[in-house]
């Protein structure tokens, strides 16, 4: 992309009362940003209100360092950083299709290739450990399969989702896309900031956000229509009622996307979000098989994973694991259950919980920790 093409959609993106529905407008009436500029007041009247008119023969304010600052990040590396305009044939063509595709799309890392198999794995920041190997589980499975995974960077489930995608991706592999809701010049939370120098060099970062953009609250909810947008299905983890999960959940649904969902605990809060989801009709699944396959995406004679085990079948997990269960439970009730004193119980729980078996949670809780 050469400077004055730059410019010319910097400047039609930058432009106040010119949102990404009236900018397809003007592309599908005039062509390129370039031939916008150039058309009378008359011929502009036809498409845009006089308001609008007026702002778009006004040059903003920020234009120029915009340019710059846009100019310099793509000529420090050329190869994986990349501006992508609604005019580009390169442009990810599963976006074209949802609510209001973005006039712009920020990208550093490898390309995003027509019809590569995705799937969006999304939920809490706030996640249990047992959400968190479930994510990691899924992810490593999903990109051991072939699929990329696609998530927002966020702490809890995000950023387990990427990790074990890029664990689980063969050499090559576009093993996950992360959409960011800051400019691609930022990474948030800052302590994924060795996450996306990862992601950048065996994934893709994107955003539709000018390069020096904050990490402002609003950017993150509207961000979540590319998760999903670039998946050909979302798996909720774990997500609370009020989770932003939820939202890219409905997005996808509203997208005519599969939905997906892991159940956990009903005393868990984190689980809950979840279960709304399968009463309105996600799909449960308990293993990356399971999504494979409703999504056709496994490969032809792939073997099933493995069931989980019948509880009613003989099991050799030690005693105090069996008491335990698998839902969060105090400390009082696993003395009542095993009828080993506190002092000897709290050895035995740490013990367990330095093999990775046991989970200390907030609130003085233990959960025992399972195979996604």
């Amino acid at each position: 992309m050469e400077r004055e093409e730059l410019a010319a959609w910097l400047r039609l993106a930058l432009t106040p009362q010119i949102g990404n529905g009236t900018a397809r407008r003007l592309l599908a009436a005039f062509g390129l940003p370039q031939g916008i500029f150039e058309q009378p007041e008359p011929a502009l009247a036809e498409v845009l209100t006089p308001a609008q008119v007026r702002a778009l023969r006004t040059v903003p304010g920020d234009l120029e360092a915009q340019v710059e600052l846009t100019w310099a990040w793509l000529s420090e590396d050329p190869e994986r950083r990349r501006l992508c305009t609604l005019g580009d044939p390169g442009y990810p063509a599963s976006l074209l299709h949802i609510e209001d595709p973005p006039l712009l799309l920020y990208l550093m890392g490898l390309p995003l290739a027509s019809g590569t198999p995705a799937v969006a794995i999304v939920g809490s920041r706030n996640a249990t450990p047992q959400g968190l190997q479930n994510a990691r589980a899924f992810g490593q499975a999903l990109a051991g399969a072939g699929v990329t995974v696609v998530s927002g960077l966020a702490l809890g489930i995000d950023g387990a989702a990427h990790e074990g995608a890029l664990d689980g991706a063969a050499a090559g592999q576009l093993a996950t896309v992360a959409v960011v809701g800051t400019g691609l010049d930022r990474v948030y939370p800052r302590r994924h900031l060795a996450l996306a120098r990862r992601i950048a060099e065996r994934g893709l970062l994107v955003s539709e956000y000018f390069l020096g953009t904050p990490p402002l609250d609003s950017n993150f909810p509207k961000r979540n229509r590319l998760i999903s947008g670039l998946s050909q299905g979302t798996l909720v983890v774990e997500a609370a009622l009020q989770s932003g999960s939820l939202i890219t959940a409905r997005m996808a649904s509203e997208q005519g996307k599969d939905v997906f969902a892991i159940p956990g605990s009903i005393h868990s809060p984190q689980s809950r979000g979840c279960h709304a989801l399968l009463r309105q009709g996600a799909k449960l699944v308990e293993s990356a098989q399971d999504v494979l396959e409703e999504l056709r995406l496994a490969p032809p004679g792939a073997p099933r994973a493995a069931a989980a085990p019948d509880a009613s079948a003989a099991s050799d997990d030690p005693p105090l694991l069996e008491a335990l269960g698998f839902d969060p439970v105090v400390i009082d009730a696993l003395v009542a259950r095993t009828g080993i004193p506190p002092a000897a119980l709290q050895a035995a729980l740490l013990e367990l919980e330095l093999a990775g078996a046991v989970a200390r949670l907030p609130g003085g809780l233990f959960q025992r920790q399972g195979s996604a």
